[in-house]
């Protein structure tokens, strides 16, 4: 889990209310440095959980309590004994110093962590480029060199299939190289999405009769006009459909409005994903998950990040009987 500022606030706030109570009780038989040294736990933890800002407002609280409470007189901020205010500005400095080394501790545990998941991505990004874009290009290869055999005559049959071959390569090549395009905009936010009413029935139709596949549709055609980049929910329609399809299994696409929503629900029966799993399949190169099978395994992290750069958002549930349900959510559009 990543730190935030206003959870360091809230630990802070947390572990000196907590602190403070279970301390306040006992304050004639602890002792000023007892009762300091306790005072130290919360600054750590909000300095782990938010960073400096919040380790430093809790140490300055965590000193305005302990005099408040636990040093004579009690309920005023005066200091009568040279002993309590050493104590007292040695404890200051000694909190402040901790949250600076835990705040520098932690800092360098997320950037280690940032590195190693940009080193995870990259060796799967290589490993699995080294697979995709061999493939289709061993594909071309064989079949163009099969073709230029100055010594071997082909049928028409025989050249046709090799020519098939080229082309269904070539496609494959094109894909892969789209789909890596696709993240790295994505990765780099420079995607921009042109969103306007868009009559999602109209989508559906084109998407589906371009798929050459079977799905059944059970779009309303009276259904709000959704906002959204009609060219962008094409393409996360048709990665939704070419993994559902994949699966296994009768596949349906559902649309609905409720709640100033228009959704599509994109349904197949094959063998579904863990509930403890569902988010992990919108991670890239998640090939296990992404029923596309021989491609990069970005399917589903395109189709999220396309949706959500159009405002809306993308979900995996079980379907009913067996199988995955990815539902498309997009505000609906309103007059004026």
């Amino acid at each position: 889990m990543g730190r935030t500022r206003t959870g360091g606030v809230i630990v802070a706030v947390a572990g000196l209310a907590l602190a403070t109570g279970a301390m306040a009780p006992f304050r004639d038989q602890l002792s000023l440095p007892a009762v300091v040294l306790l005072f130290l736990v919360p600054v750590l933890a909000s300095a782990a959980s938010g960073g400096l800002w919040p380790a430093l407002g809790a140490a300055l609280a965590a000193e305005l309590l302990v005099n408040w409470f636990f040093v004579p007189p009690y309920r005023t901020l005066a200091v009568q004994s040279g002993d309590n205010l050493v104590t007292l500005v040695v404890y200051l400095l000694v909190a402040v110093a901790a949250g600076l080394a835990v705040d520098a501790t932690a800092a360098r545990s997320a950037e280690a962590a940032r590195l190693g998941e940009t080193d995870r991505l990259r060796s799967a990004l290589l490993g699995a480029v080294g697979h995709d874009l061999r493939t289709p290009l061993s594909g071309i290869k064989a079949a163009v060199s099969s073709l230029r055999q100055p010594d071997v005559t082909f049928g028409d049959a025989d050249r046709a299939e090799l020519l098939a071959t080229v082309e269904e390569s070539a496609d494959r090549l094109a894909a892969v190289i789209d789909n890596l395009l696709a993240v790295s905009r994505l990765q780099a936010g420079a995607l921009a999405a042109d969103v306007r009413p868009t009559a999602v029935d109209g989508v559906v139709a084109q998407v589906v009769l371009d798929g050459g596949g079977t799905v059944t549709v059970d779009v309303p055609d009276d259904l709000p006009p959704a906002l959204a980049d009609a060219g962008l929910l094409e393409r996360v329609l048709a990665n939704l459909l070419a993994n559902a399809e994949a699966a296994g299994g009768p596949v349906t696409v559902r649309g609905a409005a409720a709640g100033g929503l228009v959704t599509l629900a994109v349904e197949d029966h094959g063998p579904g994903i863990a509930p403890g799993r569902l988010d992990a399949a919108f991670a890239p190169f998640q090939r296990l998950d992404d029923h596309t099978g021989g491609g990069l395994g970005l399917g589903l992290a395109i189709a999220r990040g396309f949706t959500e750069a159009q405002g809306g958002t993308l979900t995996a549930t079980p379907t009913e009987g067996g199988g995955l349900t990815m539902t498309i959510s997009l505000r609906a559009a309103t007059d004026g």
